[in-house]
């Protein structure tokens, strides 16, 4: 009897040190997938992310190229707004059209680069000519040519500027 009961206590033992491994094993295996898991999901949200970012460049790229073919449009309705017109009525439509035009412009973040008294920057603007005026400070805009614009951050048009030497 002695003899089974030290069989029946080393196969316990077997069992309990069997048991244990393999816990161990499945702890293993468990932490894996889990590690696993989070990594997809970090790779997910970082797809998600860089998916919305590569869409709204595209957007502002698409709405930006638009915009810019509008521009001269624009510029035609500043040119008609400062002319001299007999016409009042006529003068507050195309005002009229030019505030819709600008309104647009706006809804659309697309903003007008300051330019007169401002200090030039190329990065802004394109100087077309040079004047040396002792009343200005060195590299200040003295005049516009043709507005610039920005879509956000984007500059889409450059203002072309004479700036002081």
């Amino acid at each position: 009897m002695a003899e089974n009961e030290e069989k029946k206590e080393e196969i316990e033992e077997t069992v309990e040190s069997l048991d244990n491994t393999t816990l161990q094993e499945k702890q293993i295996e468990l932490d894996d997938l889990n590690d696993r898991y989070k990594r997809i999901m970090a790779e997910f949200e970082n797809y998600k992310k860089r998916s919305q970012k590569e869409k709204e460049n595209l957007y502002n790229s698409v709405l930006g190229d638009i915009i810019i073919g509008m521009l001269p449009i624009m510029d035609n309705l500043d040119g008609a707004v400062s002319a001299e017109c007999k016409d009042e009525k006529y003068k507050q439509g195309v005002e009229l059209v030019q505030k819709q035009f600008k309104d647009f412009l706006q809804k659309h973040k697309v903003e007008e680069i300051k330019t007169e008294g401002e200090t030039f920057d190329p990065s802004l603007h394109e100087a077309i000519s040079m004047v040396q005026n002792p009343d200005k400070e060195s590299q200040e805009i003295v005049q516009e040519y043709r507005k610039g614009y920005k879509l956000g951050d984007k500059v889409i048009r450059h203002s072309m500027v004479v700036v002081n030497q």
